[in-house]
């Protein structure tokens, strides 16, 4: 077992080398990749460039006749994140460690999404401090400002990554010790989304499956929430999916600024694990403040949530398309699949004298679902006479999903993909 070390050597040598002298010298058996283009300086590697390069089916001397910095970046992370699926199903990594700038920051945390949640990760980058989903996404590494360039070594730069340093041993040590919290549980493992305006909805649902012995996690449908819990899905650690605040879809089709990417929706479908989905908040797109919004929307209704949200309501045709795209992300679902639709709303600002209240947008939602995903094998839609936040949604998707999971969990595990 040990920490990889990620950099370029060819830039950041001497300060890689201070992290890995720091972690040996407490005991951490260290693999040094060097993922830059040029010679190394100060330390050698134990993953050299080539095989950087090579796992992302390049080649050093290619890259190097292209000379075009942005590919070779591309290149090195890919083969960064190759190399650490590898030694991952080698069961060889406790942690991974990264330092580095603008190109070292996308190859380090590329390599780092790549490693399932709970795994140690942490980046130590000049970019910490700004605008970080683009690197962190939806996993769980850590990254740590670097304060100063990282272009020498001084006072600022040596402290930084000894703390660095330290944080990994104090992570890696941490990971081995038994911990209060360390015995595996028995409970199914639920993910759940939630809205401020889908709140009452999910709430009762949690409750109603905790009380039923299950474990909830409910991740906030913020974009970067719906990224979490599908990694937390792909890495096959979810047992059932409460899917009822699929608000990000609005944001990816519409522009807005939550969107979880256009794989949203796809995760539970690829693990083969059931679901429970629904069109939570799906009434609205999300801004920043309204000075903001582009000026492509001038006209539409809008409601200001809060100084630094605004709320944009979705139109019949966005709500036609929305549909449609949810329909083609379940209808390959290869096990139990219920989307449930909440004919009297879908969220806490579309009921009657709400500002989104819309029936003809929601209609156009909700037929457009029903047509997509007629035919479908494992996946059906039932419409309840409801709003959303109705206590009795809530209770008919906790038993959808329950029901859902005995069938799974009973029948018979051949017939399962």
């Amino acid at each position: 077992m040990a920490v990889l070390l990620i950099g370029t050597l060819d830039t950041k040598g001497r300060e890689l080398g201070v992290l890995r002298d720091r972690l040996r010298s407490e005991g951490i058996k260290v693999l040094v990749i060097d993922a830059g283009t040029g010679d190394p300086e100060a330390i050698e590697p134990d993953i050299p460039r080539h095989r950087v390069f090579e796992a992302a089916g390049s080649s050093i001397d290619e890259v190097r006749r292209h000379r075009d910095r942005g590919r070779a970046v591309s290149a090195a992370a890919q083969g960064a994140a190759r190399l650490v699926e590898q030694f991952l199903s080698e069961g060889g990594i406790e942690g991974i460690l990264a330092i580095g700038g603008s190109a070292g920051t996308t190859i380090g945390t590329t390599a780092m999404r790549a490693a399932p949640f709970g795994l140690p990760k942490l980046m130590v980058s000049t970019l910490a401090s700004g605008e970080t989903r683009p690197y962190v996404g939806g996993s769980d590494l850590m990254m740590l400002p670097s304060v100063a360039d990282l272009a020498g070594l001084n006072r600022i730069t040596r402290r930084v990554l000894i703390n660095a340093a330290d944080a990994m041993i104090g992570m890696v040590r941490g990971q081995a010790r038994p911990r209060p919290d360390s015995t595996p549980s028995e409970a199914p493992l639920i993910t759940a989304t939630m809205f401020g305006v889908t709140t009452p909805c999910v709430d009762r649902a949690r409750t109603r499956l905790e009380a039923q012995g299950a474990e909830v996690i409910v991740f906030h449908a913020t974009g970067v929430g719906g990224q979490a819990m599908e990694g937390l899905i792909r890495d096959g650690q979810v047992d059932g999916v409460l899917d009822l605040t699929t608000t990000e879809l609005a944001d990816e089709l519409v522009g807005g600024v939550l969107s979880a990417g256009p794989d949203r929706l796809t995760a539970a479908v690829d693990a083969s694990i059931p679901q429970v989905v629904s069109v939570g908040a799906l009434d609205m797109v999300n801004f920043g403040p309204l000075e903001t919004v582009p000026e492509r929307f001038k006209g539409r209704t809008f409601h200001v949530h809060n100084p630094t949200v605004t709320l944009m309501r979705t139109l019949p045709d966005e709500c036609r398309a929305i549909g449609e795209r949810m329909a083609q992300a379940l209808f390959n679902a290869r096990v139990e699949t219920i989307v449930l639709i909440p004919e009297q709303g879908v969220s806490a600002l579309d009921a009657p004298g709400q500002p989104f209240h819309d029936p003809e947008a929601d209609a156009a939602l909700f037929s457009a679902i029903r047509d997509g995903l007629r035919g479908a094998t494992h996946t059906r839609v039932e419409s309840l006479p409801l709003h959303l936040n109705d206590p009795r949604f809530a209770d008919a998707a906790v038993a959808r999903l329950s029901d859902a999971n005995t069938r799974y969990r009973s029948s018979d595990s051949s017939e399962h993909p």
